[in-house]
């Protein structure tokens, strides 16, 4: 399966909305699609609403993600993990280094549908 990226901006942040798989094959571009992003210097927020599998490779970027976000002094926010996801980022201690916003995305959503 593939990843596909979209990314737009609102007055907060920037947001990246992710579908598909973060794995080996997918991570580069994703890497290369984020770090950018970081070094603009706006808060982050990455929607893994739709993104049904991260592998080791995909917590590698995330975690590259993390530390030049840390540097940059930028925040990165992760809505949408789901329930297989958040256990492999939890279990590996990697959600610890993320803050989540699923309250804050569900309202987005709703309010998108209205």
């Amino acid at each position: 399966m593939s990843l596909n990226l979209k990314e737009r901006s609102n007055k907060a942040a920037t947001v990246l909305v992710a579908t598909g798989e973060i794995n080996s094959e997918t991570s580069g571009a994703l890497l290369e699609t984020l770090l950018p992003l970081v070094r603009e210097g706006r808060p982050l927020r990455i929607d893994l609403t739709a993104v049904t599998y991260v592998s080791s490779a995909g917590l590698r970027t995330l975690l590259v993600v993390y530390r030049e976000a840390q540097h940059a002094g930028v925040a990165v926010t992760l809505y949408g993990v789901s329930e297989e996801v958040r256990f492999v980022m939890s279990a590996t201690g990697f959600l610890d280094f993320f803050s989540t916003g699923e309250a804050a995305a569900a309202a987005g959503r709703a309010k998108a549908v209205r």
